[in-house]
């Protein structure tokens, strides 16, 4: 399938693939916000909800790094 950007007219290919360090960096950020969360609860015992909605902010946050990046490393094609 291929699009057309609308910006500047040009045809943009979408690639299907998803890199194996992609999804490493996916994996290792998924299990720190995890432990962000038991760090949290289990240790500084700031109670559970509290502790999730820590957890939910630094997942919020890295979804807002890589979009930025990802939006800086497409703008640069």
């Amino acid at each position: 399938m291929i699009a057309e950007d609308a910006a500047n007219g040009e045809q943009v290919t979408p690639t299907d693939e998803v890199s194996t360090a992609t999804m490493v960096g996916y994996a290792v950020a998924g299990i720190a916000v995890l432990g962000w969360f038991l760090f949290g609860w289990l240790v500084q015992r700031q109670g559970f909800i509290d502790s999730v909605g820590e957890a939910a902010g630094t997942g919020f946050a890295l979804l807002l790094i890589v979009s930025v990046v990802g939006t800086v490393r497409r703008s640069r094609r």
